[in-house]
């Protein structure tokens, strides 16, 4: 494992990642996210650089804008450092190959529509659906096999029958989601998406104890437990999947 190459990764994505958020926030509002620069999403005031500065401003700003003293959400800090630690950890593991790049573009493009699925309840079709594209190109040519293909298939196939069966806990997007997923992992995306669903019982299962038989009807954003499986299968998902077969 190349722990100094992962640290050199460490700060190109952590700017990446306050890109990420710029994405993030306009792309569900179908807006430029080259033009206009960075700016307040309450006052409208563009950002000075030293109020840009990926993790350090918002601590510095203590959270709020600088003009207007709205609050900014955890979430942009914490996108900036899932970013640069995932980024990271792909270099770590798989060294300086096309794996790691692969893998590197793959927790970006999680991390982004987790983020804009805890805000907006979407998964856009114009991040999703390129990006499966050129997963399944990229890990084909890599390493020439259905495998990404079927993969691909299957899980958007799974999670397409899941939600005809409940509508309401499952969109089309989180089935556009697992074509990613599948495309990345191959035969190693049944662990994530069993992972992403366990994951995704716990607040499943605390608005049911709290709102009863009217849980039913609330929604929650699937796609970060869906990215949240699918990370830990890319990183540990044969040791965890051999450590299953092993039991019997």
């Amino acid at each position: 494992m190349d722990f100094a190459l992962g640290l050199f990764a460490f700060w190109p994505a952590l700017a990446l990642g306050s890109f990420l958020n710029v994405v993030a926030a306009r792309v569900p509002l179908r807006r430029s996210v080259v033009r206009p620069a960075s700016a307040c999403m309450s006052c409208g005031t563009e950002l000075a650089w030293y109020d840009n500065v990926p993790v350090f401003s918002w601590l510095v700003l203590r959270g709020r804008c600088r003009t207007c003293g709205v609050h900014i959400s955890v979430v942009y800090p914490l996108v900036e450092l899932a970013t640069a630690a995932l980024v990271a950890a792909c270099f770590v593991k798989f060294g300086l190959s096309g794996d790691a790049f692969v893998a590197s573009f793959f927790c970006v493009v999680l991390v982004v529509l987790s983020a804009i699925d805890l805000e907006h309840r979407i998964v856009p079709n114009r991040i999703v659906v390129p990006a499966a594209a050129i997963v399944l190109l990229a890990q084909t040519a890599l390493h020439p096999s259905p495998e990404w293909a079927i993969g691909a298939l299957a899980a958007s196939g799974f999670l397409f029958v899941a939600a005809l069966a409940y509508p309401a806990g499952m969109g089309m997007g989180d089935v556009k989601l697992a074509l990613l997923l599948g495309a990345m992992l191959g035969r190693l995306v049944g662990v994530g998406l069993m992972l992403g669903m366990f994951a995704a019982l716990v607040p499943s299962i605390y608005l049911l104890a709290r709102h009863g038989s009217a849980a039913r009807k609330m929604g929650i954003p699937f796609a970060p437990f869906l990215a949240l499986g699918a990370l830990i299968a890319l990183f540990a998902g044969q040791q965890l999947l051999d450590a299953y077969l092993r039991t019997f």
